[in-house]
């Protein structure tokens, strides 16, 4: 993977202006350590960072192909799977190659079908192309948003970058934020609205969308979108078609020409890819396959059961290793380390996000990246699949809100009283809700109950599955480790969709569907392992550690938390019994320990960008 950003200028000279464009590239260094380059002319400035995963010796970017009369500069995060067949497209059409690199296939793509070409990639990326002659400038982003792409308009320049970081280094982009980025950030977090970047006026480029900027203005539209049609398929056939989907996938994502392997939790996710990934690499000839996973210091010790996390991931990795014949790596990590990484965590996403799951993830990916360059991830199969109590939960399916904002309402009393006035951060969120509910494309003659169930997967495939995505891009590649999604291969998402909830809930178990097609590759216990997810740390320790952070602030005056939040509120908070206090500020498992250390990263946050509120 890698790192770009961008600056087009109709009516000014930025030729002169590399300081700016140098000063944008070299915040996304951390996604793209192997190389660096930039391109600019009178009207246009390109920076790339690049971490070199196939054909390492080219692909340099910015990359500037000469077809025809048409000059094209290119610059490009992400993987193509359909190489080999777009390659031969593509010759076939008379285009010709000097590279290995999917790099150099995309100017060839636009150039063949333009607009369209984003339909012929199956992959993870994020590009802009500048077309010479026409003075146009084309950007895209995938169907499901993997790769992250932002952008302001700002006077006659447009800027864009894979991390708001690089447009924040412009000095021309204020660093505000308004009502909207509040709600997003205090109410709605750590999901977000597709296409709000937080920032005021800077924004996401949806997920499966073009931006087009010319001289006669921006343009913006979808070239992808879920489609809604009845499923003709059987049961059996359905099994063999995701079995054949996710085992092509699998089998795509695994090329490269850097070491890869797999992340292991125990769980049926990673379980079944890890599995695929071992016995591809035993037909490939490839050797060992390395797989890794995290845990804590003492969480054997101090772990607690509830309804959410049944059981430690800690048997089932050993179970899993021992079954696919892994080289297993258990990365353990302790509470100084947490809550040291909160900080670099928050500068990964550019926001306070979700605390010590970031910290954790980042640290995994560092201790990867000792001897990876690329992993697979069984991220999204629960968002795909219905893997989340949301989904089959009557209360949750019923709850007429963002089934991960039904405690919205616990925010909002940490808030002083003039901000919830001018948020209005309720109402923010059932306009949000609605807005995504508009979205849902659906069948007329479905019954009342399929079409709620298909509501809750468009509200978690468009508004929770890209929180993952995001969390899992930032923080892997403040590492320069490229983590790959299978369970994101846009043919999968869209085959599953139609499926009936009767088929993914084969059995009467979340992602039945999937377990009975990934049932030949695992041990039956695993198969029939609850969901249970992304591992944190229960260690009283890192509870202590937070109240002792949050009332250091409290007493710190200047602090600017509480431009924000309700001081009192906050001190009366530190003074109850914390430890059997029940505040799930992010879901059902990102309890009091996870809102302290929020706390203190919304607080580094405002300090370190220097953010004003409007």
């Amino acid at each position: 993977m890698c790192g770009l950003t961008g600056w087009v200028n109709f009516e000014q000279d930025i030729s002169k202006q590399k300081g700016i464009l140098d000063a944008m590239n070299i915040q996304v260094e951390h996604r793209g350590p192997d190389a660096t380059g930039t391109w600019i002319s009178e009207h246009v400035a390109f920076g790339h960072r690049r971490l070199s995963i196939i054909d390492p010796q080219n692909g340099i970017q910015p990359m500037v192909k000469q077809m025809g009369d048409r000059k094209y500069v290119i610059v490009y995060n992400g993987e193509l799977y359909n190489m080999d067949e777009l390659r031969s497209n593509l010759l076939a059409k008379g285009y010709h190659f000097t590279t290995r690199c999917d790099t150099e296939l995309i100017p060839a793509a636009f150039s063949a079908w333009r607009e369209d070409a984003p339909k012929e990639l199956n992959g993870i990326f994020a590009f802009a192309i500048w077309d010479e002659s026409k003075e146009e400038l084309f950007i895209a982003r995938d169907r499901i948003g993997v790769k992250p792409l932002f952008y302001t308009k700002i006077g006659n320049s447009l800027l864009f970058g894979s991390e708001l970081k690089s447009i924040l280094a412009h000095p021309d982009v204020p660093r505000e934020i308004d009502e909207v980025g509040l709600n997003e950030l205090l109410v709605m977090g750590p999901a977000r609205t597709p296409g709000v970047g937080v920032f005021r006026n800077i924004h996401e480029l949806k997920p499966g969308h073009w931006l087009r900027f010319n001289r006669d203005g921006l343009a913006i539209r979808p070239y992808w979108e879920l489609v809604s049609d009845f499923h003709q398929d059987d049961l059996p056939t359905t099994v063999a078609r995701v079995r054949e989907l996710f085992q092509d996938a699998v089998g795509r994502q695994l090329v490269s020409d850097v070491p890869i392997g797999t992340m292991l939790s125990g769980g049926l996710d990673s379980s079944a890819l890890s599995a695929y990934a071992a016995k591809f690499f035993q037909q490939e000839n490839r050797g060992t396959l390395h797989t890794y996973s995290v845990d804590y210091v003492d969480n054997d010790k101090y772990f607690k059961q509830n309804e959410f996390q049944p059981n430690p991931d800690a048997p089932w990795v050993k179970v899993m290793a021992r079954h696919i014949g892994s080289d297993h790596h258990n990365v353990i990590l302790d509470n100084d380390q947490l809550y040291e990484t909160l900080v670099s965590a928050m500068r990964s996403r550019d926001l306070p996000g979700m605390a010590d799951v970031d910290a954790s993830l980042i640290l995994f990916s560092r201790e990867i990246k000792k001897d990876l360059t690329v992993v697979l991830s069984g991220e999204c199969a629960d968002e795909v699949f219905g893997g989340y109590p949301w989904f089959h939960r009557e209360e949750l399916v019923n709850a007429d809100t963002f089934p991960w904002a039904r405690f919205a309402n616990l925010r909002v009393p940490f808030l002083t009283h003039e901000l919830v006035e001018h948020m209005k951060p309720l109402e923010y969120v059932d306009y949000r809700y609605q807005e995504a509910l508009s979205e849902v494309p659906r069948l007329q003659e479905e019954s009342a109950k399929d079409a709620r169930i298909r509501e809750i997967f468009y509200l978690s495939l468009t508004r929770w599955m890209p929180t993952l995505l995001d969390r899992k891009d930032r923080m892997s590649m403040a590492a320069g480790l490229e983590v790959r999604v299978p369970f994101c291969d846009h043919r999968l998402v869209e085959y599953v969709w139609n499926v009936p909830w009767s088929m993914k809930f084969h059995g009467n178990r979340e992602k039945g569907l999937l377990r009975q097609a990934v049932s030949h590759l695992l041990p039956k216990e695993v198969m029939e392992r609850k969901k249970s997810p992304y591992p944190k740390t229960h260690h009283p320790g890192y509870l202590t550690f937070g109240i002792q952070k949050i009332q250091e602030l409290v007493e710190n005056k200047n602090a600017p938390l509480f431009q924000l939040l309700d001081r009192e509120k906050v001190k009366q908070f530190l003074q109850t019994d914390l430890r059997s206090k029940h505040l799930p500020w992010f879901g059902q498992l990102m309890n009091v320990p996870a809102l302290l250390a929020y706390w203190l990263q919304l607080n580094e946050w405002l300090v370190s960008y220097r953010v004003t509120i409007k």
